[in-house]
């Protein structure tokens, strides 16, 4: 048995809260020729994948690590690494937002 006002949280329930708040696990990217290309959004990348971006040296390199396989094709679809950093930077900004306000669920 718990003791009361115990701070207890579930880790799944709190990642899906969490999840739901910004929108999701992925944040996606269209191009202006309609198509979606996705990458983790800041709250849910993985932290080798973080330290990748925060090691690599100009937008185009980060972009790179971002987008992995989906790169090249995104180029083709009139993607530029500037862009897609710009993308990346709302995320992080939208999410601070969402984290100063949001509270997750417990269980």
């Amino acid at each position: 048995m718990s003791k009361p006002n115990k701070a207890r949280f579930k880790l799944s329930a709190v990642k899906a809260s969490y999840a739901e708040a910004v929108g999701g696990e992925l944040v996606e990217v269209e191009t202006d020729d309609g198509k979606l290309f996705t990458f983790p959004h800041p709250l849910f990348t993985p932290d080798a994948l973080a330290k990748e971006i925060d090691a690599a040296e100009g937008d185009e390199a980060r972009a790179r690590i971002l987008l992995g396989d989906q790169w090249s094709e995104f180029i083709k679809s009139g993607g530029d690494s500037n862009g897609l950093m710009l993308v990346y930077v709302a995320a992080r900004s939208e999410m601070q937002d969402t984290l100063t306000k949001h509270r997750p669920t417990k269980r």
